[in-house]
């Protein structure tokens, strides 16, 4: 394949115009000429196994098979059977001889995704394998050689499964010769406008019916949005979204109406990286300090679109009213006078129910809390 088809592969694939992506398809060309093992690594949803997919159809093996396996849905007594294959009689139901995905991949690539599910007692079998390219089906005498490419992925932190004994370390650097790290989609914002184009593209395709325009404010409205289930959860909401709202071009009310509701969890907190230590992860809390930028950037959008809707009073209290400095000299409200006002309207017309004023701005129940303490409201 030519470097120049190898690229518009890569990218027509791999959506998105950060530099994270960039990075990400820089590395999938480097690595799918060579046989080096490969660590996908992210949150669920943010497209492991479209990376993986595209390194081997960039691959030498590109013509062979590529078998993905899910570790994490295999049930712990049949893992062996599944990944190394079974003999005829090798226990109860074994009517024939099975080849497993090893010998199914053969020749070509083997994708274990949510490798960090493997059962312990099956890694040093699957290190070996990898090792050596040898192995025994269940049951069975005879070696099997095969030669197959792995790709693997995982939502853990492999470090820390190690530390904790739950995953062999010499497995460990097996696997992840190289990593590839791919951010959750909150993390990249900008990569939101051409992920929803395709995804709108593909559903008018798909179903053959008149494409629907998304304009411009509800556009902001999605792309603040903190996508806990990343690419896969947008693409269904976008799916959702031009299904039930078909009359027109898409606006804020319409988005807001289907957009669901932020589920929040510890990862979001700054943690220690190595707590015996006491040694911050200071790349986690300059994330952190980048997400409360977003967020005051995704109130006064907010704001902008309430001005613009006429849902802002025209005569404002008279804590933020326009008032005299000297005679005839006026003075506006700020934006955070403006802000607070609005939070504090929204919390009373609410009954100071959190979660329902924060739907009514059109912003997460996290940045509402923090804003009731900076207001202290």
């Amino acid at each position: 394949m030519a470097q120049q088809e190898k690229n518009l592969a890569v990218r027509d694939r791999l959506i998105g115009v950060s530099d994270a992506i960039g990075e990400i398809r820089r590395l999938s060309r480097r690595v799918a000429g060579t046989k080096i093992s490969v660590l996908l690594t992210g949150e669920s949803g943010t497209g492991k196994d479209v990376v993986a997919q595209i390194i081997h159809d960039l691959s030498p093996r590109r013509d062979a098979p590529f078998v993905p396996v899910n570790c994490g849905a295999i049930p712990e007594t049949l893992f062996e059977s599944e990944m190394f294959g079974h003999e005829k009689g090798s226990f109860t139901g074994a009517e024939r001889q099975r080849k497993g995905y090893f010998e199914q991949a053969d020749g070509g690539t083997l994708f274990l995704d949510e490798i960090g599910e493997m059962p312990h007692e099956m890694q040093a079998k699957m290190l070996r394998a990898l090792e050596t390219g040898i192995y025994f089906r269940v049951g069975g005498s005879k070696a099997v050689n095969t030669d197959v490419r792995l790709l693997a992925a995982t939502n853990r932190d492999l470090r820390i499964a190690v530390e904790n004994g739950d995953f062999r370390e010499d497995l460990y650097y097996r696997i992840r010769a190289v990593e590839i790290h791919l951010p959750p989609l909150r993390d990249r914002p900008d990569d939101i406008p051409p992920l929803v184009d395709r995804f709108a593209n593909e559903f008018f395709l798909e179903n053959k019916i008149d494409r629907q325009r998304i304009l411009p404010a509800a556009m902001r409205i999605i792309e603040n949005h903190d996508w806990e289930g990343n690419v896969r959860e947008l693409k269904h909401f976008i799916g959702t979204l031009l299904t039930l709202e078909y009359d027109g071009p898409i606006d804020v009310e319409a988005v807001q109406r289907h957009l669901p509701e932020p589920a929040y969890s510890p990862r979001n907190l700054p943690v220690l990286a190595t707590p015996e230590r006491g040694s911050l992860d200071t790349d986690l809390i300059l994330r952190q300090l980048l997400d409360l930028r977003q967020d005051v950037n995704q109130i006064r959008d907010m704001l902008a679109q309430l001005l613009l809707l006429g849902r802002i009073p025209g005569q404002l209290p008279e804590s933020v009213a326009y008032h005299s400095v000297d005679e005839g000299d006026l003075k506006r409200p700020t934006l955070d006078e403006i802000e607070c006002d609005q939070i504090r309207a929204a919390l009373e017309e609410y009954g100071g129910n959190r979660r329902k004023a924060a739907k009514a701005l059109g912003i997460g129940e996290r940045t509402l809390y923090r804003k009731i303490k900076e207001y202290d409201l």
